[in-house]
């Protein structure tokens, strides 16, 4: 959100060599079944998938010309390192018996080269590396999933490129839906993103940010930290999977038909209205939703391909004017697809008709109250009415609005009183189904995916939340991703008891 925002604003196994136009050789390394439901829990695991040393900044940095791929597509990537040389090695994310990675293709040497200094374009503010391209490679035996490419340099620096190798279609899987236009929209690489400029101000920010250059800090930042661990619990599982990112549901929307389930994992603000109608359709057909974070479906975006480069493939810009609204080129004539927050005129459709809760503010630090113990999403946790999670609700949270438009069978089960820059409010975790037997889950906080991680020594001190709750983070979400496997929940899980006019009466 914007800091000037008030609380209320919101196969056989092989080996093959695969050629690169820079004439680098790459290896894939050896691999076992590449269907959708794999065995990812015993295939052999890499534990040196972590980023040591990240050195200056400006030792290594790359970006990808594709969010994704498809398995066996080719991947291009522009390169800036002042080392005078450097692998890449790809590392699938998964869970691979707690080691969360493999390692999948590594490169031979690639020459390093310093690129050109960006450039910012005056009227959007927009950031473009536009550097040369340094290799391709193609993704021969890679499983769908989400990767990492890390770029290690001769003398031992290193950075991420996150990489999706996404599913053609998800009937009977569950999707897992990641964010890629909100990793970019909060990447300040270059000095600008959608909230500020090199000022630190919200005035200077860009309104158009562009994918045509690297991610800050260590090129993965917010798949670290809001995907990763959902990742690999769901991998655990062992459900069948589908992989896509919002950019590629909103170019086909048809990725989603038939699925049994969409993931919507820890951040994902920043949506299309031609995403959140494939979510919609989906969720009417009998899909699943699972929205594993806060904040939601809250930005209206547009995506856009700039004439700049011809090289680079559509969709590499994401414009988002929010309270610059009437600046946006489609303002006069197209008030629907106006890149503001979606509760904001023009074309005002608040988000809690899709996810059920309402964003409300930033930030706060408040303990996780349990409101419902009985419910079906907390069976084996042996919680009861008023058990308290400390940290597990921040820093940006949702809460149950009933003046705004909220699904009728909408039961609360976590109810948690908090403060938010000086104000009292609540978080609300809350459940839901439609009458295509669909259920609807929305955790209301953002901290819901690094909760997976909590009281371990992933993910920093994980707000310093405890053993405890990561148990009851990881049960409940394990009861929420099997049984959303198994097709439209209200058909095999209890209906929910409306409760929302009791909570908040008015």
């Amino acid at each position: 959100m914007d800091s000037l925002e008030p609380l209320h604003a919101h196969r056989p196994s092989r080996r093959l060599f695969l050629s690169c136009c820079a004439g680098v050789a790459g290896t894939v390394l050896p691999a076992a079944c590449t269907s959708p439901r794999a065995d990812r829990v015993h295939r052999a695991a890499d534990v040196d998938w972590r980023i040591h040393d990240s050195g200056p900044e400006d030792a290594v940095l790359g970006y990808s010309d594709q969010v994704s791929v498809r398995p066996g597509q080719e991947v291009t990537l522009r390169v800036s390192t002042t080392a005078r040389g450097f692998r890449v090695l790809a590392f699938r994310m998964g869970w691979y018996d707690g080691a969360q990675a493999r390692l999948v293709w590594r490169s031979e040497r690639v020459p390093g080269r310093t690129q050109r200094e960006p450039r910012t374009h005056t009227a959007t503010r927009t950031v473009e590396a536009d550097w040369k391209r340094t290799m391709s490679f193609g993704t021969d035996g890679w499983e769908e999933g989400a990767y990492l490419l890390r770029l290690d340099t001769d003398d031992s620096h290193q950075r991420y490129i996150p990489l999706v190798v996404r599913s053609k279609e998800a009937a009977g899987r569950t999707v897992l839906l990641h964010a890629a236009a909100t990793w970019q929209a909060y990447n300040l690489w270059g000095g600008y993103n959608l909230y500020e400029g090199p000022d630190g101000g919200y005035r200077a920010r860009s309104t158009v940010v562009s994918f045509n250059r690297p991610y800050d800090k260590n090129g993965a930042e917010k798949f670290l930290v809001y995907e990763r661990a959902a990742v690999a619990l769901a991998e655990k599982l062992d459900i069948p999977l589908a992989y896509t990112t919002g950019i590629d549901a909103d170019r086909d929307p048809a990725v989603l038909e038939n699925a049994a389930a969409v993931v919507v994992l820890g951040h994902d603000e920043y949506w299309t209205p031609r995403l959140r109608r494939a979510v919609t359709r989906a969720r009417d057909a009998g899909t699943n939703v699972a929205i594993l974070g806060a904040n939601t479906c809250f930005r209206r975006i547009r995506l856009e391909t700039a004439d700049r480069e011809p090289e680079h493939r559509p969709g590499r810009s994401v414009a988002c004017y929010k309270s610059s609204y009437t600046h946006d080129p489609h303002f006069a004539d197209r008030p629907d697809e106006v890149t503001t927050d979606f509760r904001h005129d023009p074309g005002a459709d608040p988000e809690s008709s899709l996810t059920g809760v309402l964003y409300e503010g930033y930030p706060t630090d408040a303990p996780y109250v349990v409101h419902r113990p009985g419910h079906w999403l907390f069976e084996g946790t042996g919680v009861r009415r008023g058990d308290a999670f400390d940290h597990l609700v921040g820093v940006e949270y949702d809460r149950v609005t009933p003046q705004a438009p909220t699904p009728r069978k909408l039961e609360i089960i976590a109810h948690s009183p908090l403060r938010c820059n000086g104000e009292d409010s609540h978080h609300d975790s809350a459940y839901y189904t439609v009458d295509s037997g669909a259920g609807v889950f929305a955790a209301g906080t953002m901290r819901w995916v690094e909760g997976l991680m909590a009281g371990t020594e992933e993910n920093g001190r994980n707000h310093g939340m405890d053993r405890a709750t990561g148990a009851f983070v990881t049960r409940t979400t394990t009861n929420l991703l099997r049984a959303f496997a198994e097709g439209p929940a209200a058909r095999h899980r209890p209906e929910p008891e409306p409760n929302a006019h009791r909570v908040y009466p008015d």
